[in-house]
Parts: C-alpha cells; sequence; structure tokens
C-alpha cells in the first residue's frame, strides 16, 4: 500500500512538472511535426514512393523462377518422355528453371526509374510545404495568444481603474461632495469594465485552445506559452521588395519545387509513352529435366536356339536379341533427360487498337497540365507576396499612427484625471476618454501583433525559420 501510494504521488508530481512546463513558439512547431497524423500519413505516401521507386531500379535485372510438378496417370496414356502409349499408371516429375531479360523496350525501364525518382522528389517537398503551413498556423496562433494576453492585461488595468473611480467616488459621496447617481454611474462603469475582462478571458482561453487543437493535444492540463519579449517596431523598418522576396521564395519554398518535379516527371511520362512505339527485344534462357516412372532402362542380349536340322542332319540355328527391361533410376533420368535453351524474341508494335497513340496523347496533355499547374503555383506565390508585403506595411503604417494616437489620448486621459480627481469632469466624460485610451492601446497592439505575423510570413517566404 505504501509503494502504491509513493507511485501515484510520483506519478502525479512528474504530469505537474510537465503541465507547469511553459511552450516556446519553438516547442510547439517541433511537437506538431512529431505528432501531426496528416503529417504522418505524407510521410507514409513518400514511403511508399521510395517503395515504388526501388522495385523500378529492380526491374533492369533479369527475372528467375523454378518451376516442378509431378503427375500421376491412370488408364491409357502417352508416356511423357517415350511417347508411347501405357495402360499401366505413371508417375512423372518435371522440373525447370527460366530466366528473361528486356534487352530492349524503348528506354521505358529506364525513363520509369528516372519518372519514380522524381515522383519521389516531388513527395518529399510535398511534406516540406505540410510542415510549412504547420508552422505558420502554429506561429499565428501562438501570436493571437500574445495579442489576448496583451488585451486582458489592458482590460484588468481598466478595471483597476474603474474600480479607484469607484472608492474616491464612495467617499466624495458619504462626504457630501457627489451625488449619489455619480456612484452609480460608476458602480455601472465597474460592472462594465469587469464584464470586458470576462470577454477578453474568455477571448484569451479560446486562443489557448486554438493552440491546443492545432497541436492534438488532449492530455496537458495548464498549457501555457513561453511568453517571448517583442519590441515595438522601429520608425525605421526596412522590409525587402516583393520582388526580392519572389527571387528568394521561387528557389525556396517546397511548393513550387514540387511543382516543377510533377513538371518533370510528366516529361518523362511522355518519354514512356513514346517508347512503346520502338520494337521490343527480349531473350529468354531455360534448364529443363524430369522422370518417368514408366520409362525403363532394359538391355537387349543376344541368344542362339535350335530351329531344325537339315536333310543331312546338321542342326540350324537362329539368333536374336532378347530384351531384359532394368529399373531408370530417378538420378539417372533426370541427368539423362536435362534440356537447355537459348531465345530471342522480337515484338514490332503495328496496330494496338490506337492504344499507344492514344498514350502518347494524354502524356501531353498531363505534360501541359502540369506546366500549367507550375505557372499557378508560381503565380499564386507572387500575389502572396504582394499580399503579405501590402499588409505588412499596412499594418506598420497602423502601428505607428495608432502610437501617436495612443500618446497623445493618454495624455488627454491623465488631464481628464487630473480634472476628475478635483471634480471638474463629470464621470460620463472621464469613462469616454478612459474607454478612448482603452481602445487606442487595442488598436496599437492589433497593428504590433498584425505587423509581426506579416513580417514573419516574408521572413518565411525567404526560407528563414519562423522565431520570435
Amino acid at each position: 500500500m505504501r509503494k502504491f501510494i509513493i507511485l501515484i504521488i510520483f506519478s502525479y508530481s512528474i504530469k505537474t512538472a510537465f503541465a507547469q512546463d511553459k511552450w516556446t513558439l519553438e516547442k510547439c512547431v517541433n511537437y506538431a511535426i512529431e505528432n501531426n497524423i496528416q503529417l504522418k500519413q505524407a510521410d507514409l505516401n513518400v514511403r511508399v514512393s521510395k517503395g515504388v521507386f526501388t522495385q523500378s531500379k529492380m526491374q533492369i535485372l533479369p527475372n528467375l523462377n523454378a518451376n516442378a510438378n509431378q503427375q500421376y496417370s491412370f488408364g491409357r496414356s502417352i508416356d511423357p518422355y517415350t511417347y508411347e502409349f501405357s495402360d499401366n499408371n505413371i508417375k512423372s516429375n518435371n522440373f525447370s528453371i527460366s530466366s528473361s531479360i528486356n534487352l530492349f523496350n524503348g528506354l521505358q525501364t529506364i525513363n520509369t526509374i528516372r519518372q519514380n525518382n522524381i515522383n519521389l522528389l516531388s513527395g518529399i517537398q510535398d511534406v516540406e510545404k505540410l510542415k510549412n503551413d504547420i508552422a505558420l498556423n502554429i506561429a499565428a496562433a501562438f501570436l493571437q495568444i500574445l495579442y489576448n494576453e496583451d488585451i486582458y492585461d489592458v482590460a484588468i488595468l481598466q478595471k483597476d481603474i474603474t474600480t479607484q473611480q469607484v472608492t474616491r467616488t464612495e467617499k466624495l459621496v458619504e462626504a457630501g461632495s457627489l451625488a449619489k447617481g455619480n456612484l452609480l454611474e460608476a458602480e455601472a462603469q465597474l460592472a462594465t469594465e469587469e464584464l470586458k475582462v470576462i470577454n477578453a478571458e474568455n477571448q484569451l482561453n479560446m486562443s489557448y485552445l486554438n493552440l491546443k487543437q492545432i497541436l492534438d493535444l488532449d492530455t496537458v492540463e495548464n498549457f501555457k506559452i513561453d511568453k517571448p519579449q517583442i519590441s515595438n517596431p522601429e520608425e525605421k523598418v526596412y522590409l525587402p521588395s516583393v520582388n526580392q522576396v519572389y527571387s528568394e521564395a521561387i528557389t525556396n519554398l517546397p511548393q513550387i519545387k514540387s511543382a516543377e518535379f510533377k513538371v518533370r516527371s510528366s516529361e518523362i511520362g511522355l518519354s514512356i509513352a513514346r517508347g512503346k512505339i520502338s520494337p521490343r527485344l527480349t531473350m529468354t534462357g531455360s534448364y529443363g529435366t524430369g522422370y518417368s516412372s514408366s520409362r525403363m532402362l532394359g538391355k537387349y542380349v543376344p541368344t542362339t536356339v535350335e530351329i531344325g536340322k537339315t536333310a543331312s542332319g546338321e542342326s540350324v540355328f537362329s539368333t536374336y536379341s532378347e530384351y531384359f527391361p532394368e529399373d531408370y533410376p530417378f538420378n539417372d533420368q533426370i541427368k539423362d533427360n536435362a534440356s537447355t535453351s537459348l531465345s530471342f524474341g522480337l515484338s514490332i508494335p503495328i496496330f494496338n487498337n490506337w492504344y499507344v497513340n492514344s498514350g502518347i496523347s494524354n502524356a501531353k496533355i498531363s505534360l501541359l497540365n502540369s506546366e500549367y499547374n507550375l505557372e499557378l503555383a508560381r503565380k499564386q506565390l507572387f500575389k502572396e507576396i504582394q499580399q503579405a508585403h501590402a499588409d505588412a506595411n499596412a499594418a506598420l503604417n497602423k502601428f505607428f499612427a495608432s502610437k501617436k494616437a495612443k500618446i497623445s489620448i493618454e495624455e488627454s486621459f491623465n488631464y481628464t484625471q487630473q480634472k476628475f480627481d478635483v471634480g471638474l469632469v463629470s464621470n460620463l466624460d472621464y469613462n469616454i476618454a478612459k474607454n478612448n485610451l482603452a481602445k487606442a492601446k487595442s488598436d496599437m497592439l492589433q497593428a504590433k501583433y498584425d505587423f509581426i505575423f506579416k513580417t514573419k510570413i516574408l521572413d518565411f517566404y525567404r526560407g528563414n525559420q519562423i522565431k520570435l
């Protein structure tokens, strides 16, 4: 019982220690790459492509097949080795080994190997693209948590300010300096601020839930991220041009490489289809032997017998050969019945119901479609980079504008705060100023994290790892 209790405490301690471990963006990305089901399925497809590639390379080698059979014949039948009719039951065995190889088939085998290798490389790039998509989704969810945490802090600060306002108003009402209606307005504002805190907390919890769902986490309790120190954008921020980012992305991104590999695969597929027009030369060799129970290994022995006498009384003799059958041993038959053959075959396609021509036509269409897909991928990438660049510039301008507005509104609020403290400003005007300040802070935070995410996207297109 004591050991059982210790084990429970130890397990709970490990679980608690794991739960309290904060997750960095890098840890989230690595965990998702290691545990994402779709990524595992894509990796299985790559393993299948590797198997197909290996199998195609084996097609260069000659095949080798061995055959053996045993046959029982009852009643009148033909002996397979003497070719004579027999009324006895016959047991026979046949053994053979054969091999064939394609000497030439229009380079279809070589091109198939090349195509399967290209398909394997394309599949690997598809896996890399899926990893990049996962990393971008996690980065977006991670930054959303950071934004919601800051919004939650702003809501808490606003509530604390309103709480102080309620406390001060209570004292002024008790002293008779203010009417009770002012206290009711302050308390109503406090209730509104508390609702904003609850809403901000709910948004924060939902953003955490979103990240946990992307990571497929269901056993980690008290999941928390490691909040990095993210400074505000500087006044002079260098953003690379759209063409510069595109020129780097076109050589780095896996979706472009995958589309290029698919074009190359279609080109080789066209060569394979055209190879079916050429003649096909094959070589086949075989070795065979067998055994039959009806086959005997006998010998003829000359025999002389007296068949009569002449008129003078001399004996007349006749000589003939008498057959004495003997068993034909299995090993001797296997050796004596051996045969070897070597043959060459030439197949020239003349007309195959338009099958070859249709295959060539379809291969040309497939190549054209792959080229269109590559062009579409490039155009889509350029549009995405254009959009990300424009969004980054817009977010940067919005940040500086909202920062300027926040500084001005903050100074105005401090002035309103001073007048409110001496009773020169009503609760309504004070709450309006406070709400304007909260909105200015929210707008600045939103622009800040939007700018950070858009710049990370631009860095990602340039081949840089996403880091905060």
